[in-house]
């Protein structure tokens, strides 16, 4: 007889256990549900030793998925029902298009921002290279041409305000105010409380 030691964790009488492994699992988007999975799988074949090799089965039923995910973005694939080797080769596929269209905005608004710079450097007329330098000045990074506006706050009290506005008003004591008609300011006195 084989020296098999059976750990059997302890387990609490006020936690509830779940009925399934889908119940035990937190609500995640499509993306976090096959991130962890993903994981997971590498997990256990790193501990293992073991190496993921899908086959051509594997891959093509990973790419019908990968269709299907971006058909329809709603969709929450049962990942449980596929083999880890179909899930690690769908999850370096979403890995390598999220890499790829990331890489490929980059490169395009570089192409463009040089290739706008080139225009405005080679532009026959003023009004060509203006166009091109006020294309330049919109792209998002240069912004050029963003305006900015800044909002100062300035905390007074109330007696400074009363200062500041009686000093005004007697600045403007005995000026003329043009209108239809010449209204003349007054002595104003303010009565402290």
């Amino acid at each position: 007889m084989d020296n098999q030691t059976i750990v059997v964790p302890h387990i609490e009488d006020d936690v509830p256990i779940p009925k399934n492994a889908k119940e035990a699992l937190p609500d995640m988007s499509t993306q976090e549900e096959l991130e962890v999975r993903t994981n997971t799988i590498k997990m256990l074949a790193d501990i293992q030793d073991e190496n993921i090799e899908p086959s051509e089965e594997n891959m093509e039923e990973a790419e019908v998925l990968a269709g299907e995910m971006m058909a329809n973005p709603e969709l929450k694939p049962d990942f449980g029902s596929y083999p880890n080797e179909t899930i690690a080769f769908l999850a370096g596929m979403v890995a390598q298009t999220s890499h790829m269209v990331a890489k490929d905005l980059a490169d395009i608004k570089l192409t463009v921002l040089n290739g706008l710079l080139q225009e405005a450097t080679m532009a026959k007329s003023s009004r060509e290279r203006i166009a091109a330098f006020k294309a330049v000045g919109e792209i998002d990074g240069v912004d050029a041409f963003k305006r900015k506006t800044e909002v100062t706050h300035i905390n007074k009290s109330g007696e400074e305000l009363e200062k500041e506005l009686l000093a005004t008003i007697n600045e403007l004591k005995g000026k003329v105010i043009h209108t239809k008609e010449v209204v003349e300011v007054q002595d104003i006195e303010v009565e402290d409380d």
